[in-house]
């Protein structure tokens, strides 16, 4: 192309879109001027003029720490509650038909209220949601485990999900809109990402020794305090919000689309519900395939209901549509999906290997996911260097290779008494190489694709998809495991039974389910390979932050060259500038 995404200037919109009026920034010290005259290229200068910190460094470290908390805690609640899943089932007295729910519903609330918890918190402001939300998940956390009976049981694991629904997306928009982009943006969500496996190896370590040396109640315990401790710190490190809507006179009420709330929320439960019952009721039950029927309308009414609302302008719509006008934005809520199914699809299927196949106790299988935590630090420095270095399909490439062939050292036939330092564990250091690779590309991606005013949206955004990927992977992927284990076994799926130590059928349905991530994986690397290829380098300091004060804007023929380069016609680009 004619120009690499790394000398475009600021973005507004999906990234590929530049801004029309000119961004005030802070005027250069005498030492700091750029002139005309100055020697090397607008790279060097961007190099050599990083932008300022917002805060003090030991705040902002304290601030990314806090809101990355978030990442941490809802891996944590998960991977730790699944841990404890049994000793629970026996001390409330829940069958195994149900048992999980006590995970689902978790799952259920926090999938289907990330997107109207975005557009909340873009309209109230981020802070406010955070520490509310994260409040919230402490006080519910809290309560929980004195709960004497299945339903209510059930139902505060819903409200903890609830409140993670409104502090992970605002986490990621409160980064988006306290750092500008540069080293210090990578930086910051690197750690983010870096928070999720590092929470799942917390999760299952303090689980784990809780369950063999304490009461189960303690998980939550420790869940809770984790969640008092964020809250506090946001508290005293996450600054007010300078602007929002609600200053402006502008009220919850009147300015969130509740009817796509309630058509994208309901949409999403129904579905998420159908794909969760489907493996514990059998497909073929009737009343499955009809609810996910009509989950797919009301998410389709919902995009046609958010389409009238941005074309007429009446109400500001929960998403724009408009936003998946840009292909690689597309494509990235779509790697997003895939990726993730992928990942946490193999997290799943590793653990059935090690404690249902392979019968290792809760502290031998947490040791052997130890490694993810432990490179997921590494992986966490590593990157966020690399974001402003690398081409950012190349990284989103490997980050999907190498997540593709850790599936497949599972899937493989490699005898099952193979020594664990001999393959699971280049698959522990791979999968977490590739998840800590990925994840950052794809929110610094949405980071830099939307305005100030939707980050906390495209945090929900996001991880909505991902969640959505998540659920209907697993869905197939368990199918295909039952399927496989029925015709090892001679009996119909219905009988299919459950796994079993060190048999063939039970391991076979393993690989093949792992065989199917390995697909989605690839699938994901092929989308990265045609829809991200010269896309330049995500995390490198766009030159408008440097040049703000000599141009306001660029010239026309550079700003056509870079939306031809980005995919955005003249056209769309008029409609934009006319909403």
């Amino acid at each position: 192309m004619a120009r690499s995404i790394e000398t475009a200037p600021e973005r507004n919109g999906v990234w590929g879109e530049e801004k029309r009026e000119a961004v005030p920034c802070s005027k250069p010290t005498s030492d700091e001027s750029i002139t005309s005259d100055d020697a090397g290229t607008v790279d060097e200068i961007v190099q050599d003029q990083p932008p300022a910190l917002p805060f003090s460094k030991a705040r902002c470290i304290a601030l990314v720490a806090t809101v990355a908390g978030a990442s941490f805690l809802n891996t944590v609640s998960g991977q730790a509650v699944v841990i404890v899943l049994p000793t629970i089932g026996r001390h409330l007295d829940i069958p195994d038909s149900r048992l999980q729910w006590v995970v689902s519903a978790y799952n259920l609330a926090f999938g289907c209220f990330l997107l109207l918890w975005g557009r909340i918190a873009d309209i109230y402001g981020k802070r406010k949601i955070f520490i509310w939300g994260s409040a919230w998940v402490a006080i519910t956390t809290v309560i929980n485990p004195f709960l004497p009976n299945e339903i209510a049981f059930d139902l505060f694991r819903g409200l903890q999900g609830l409140g993670a629904a409104a502090n992970v997306p605002t986490a990621i928009g409160i980064l988006g809109t306290t750092f500008p982009p540069g080293k210090a943006k990578n930086y910051a969500f690197s750690c983010y990402a870096a928070g999720a496996p590092l929470g799942a190896v917390f999760g299952n370590l303090v689980a784990g020794l809780i369950a063999e040396y304490a009461s189960w109640k303690w998980v939550f315990g420790v869940i809770a305090i984790l969640a008092a401790i964020i809250t506090v710190a946001a508290i005293f490190v996450i600054p007010p919000p300078k602007h929002t809507l609600h200053q402006d006179g502008a009220s919850v009420k009147g300015s969130v689309d509740w009817i796509g709330a309630f058509l994208i929320t309901a949409g999403l439960l129904v579905l998420l519900f159908a794909l969760t019952e489907g493996n514990v009721v059998g497909w073929r039950t009737p009343w499955v395939p009809v609810l996910i029927v009509v989950a797919v309308a009301l998410v389709v009414v919902f995009v046609l209901w958010q389409q009238h609302l941005e074309k007429t302008g009446k109400q500001a719509p929960i998403m724009k549509v408009s936003m998946f006008h840009s292909k690689r934005f597309s494509a990235a809520m779509l790697i997003m999906g895939l990726f993730f199914s992928s990942f946490s699809g193999w997290l799943v299927f590793a653990t059935y290997f090690y404690q249902d196949y392979q019968g290792q106790s809760v502290i031998q299988t947490t040791l052997r996911f130890l490694p993810t935590g432990v490179m997921g630090l590494i992986c966490a420095f590593v990157v966020s260097q690399l974001l402003s270095r690398v081409p950012t399909y190349m990284m989103l490439a490997f980050g999907n290779a190498c997540v593709a062939i850790t599936c497949i050292l599972f899937a493989a036939p490699i005898p099952p008494h193979t020594s664990y330092w001999a393959w699971s564990f280049i698959g522990m250091i791979l999968s977490v190489i590739g998840a800590d690779t990925a994840w950052p590309c794809l929110i610094l991606f949405t980071s830099h694709s939307l305005p100030q005013a939707d980050q906390a949206l495209g945090g929900a955004l996001v991880n909505a998809c991902g969640q959505i990927g998540r659920a209907v992977g697993l869905a197939i992927a368990t199918a295909i495991q039952t399927a496989v284990m029925a015709q090892q076994r001679g009996v119909s799926v219905e009988d299919a039974g459950y796994m079993k130590e060190w048999e063939d059928a039970s391991l076979a349905g393993i690989r093949a389910a792992n065989w199917f991530h390995m697909a989605l994986g690839l699938c994901s690397l092929a989308v990265v390979l045609i829809a991200f290829r010269g896309s330049g380098i995500i995390g490198k300091i766009p030159a408008g932050n440097v040049k703000r004060n000599e141009q306001s804007a660029q010239p026309e023929a550079g700003r056509k060259a870079a939306d031809e380069e980005m995919g955005i016609s003249e056209s769309d680009d008029a409609k934009r500038i006319s909403q």
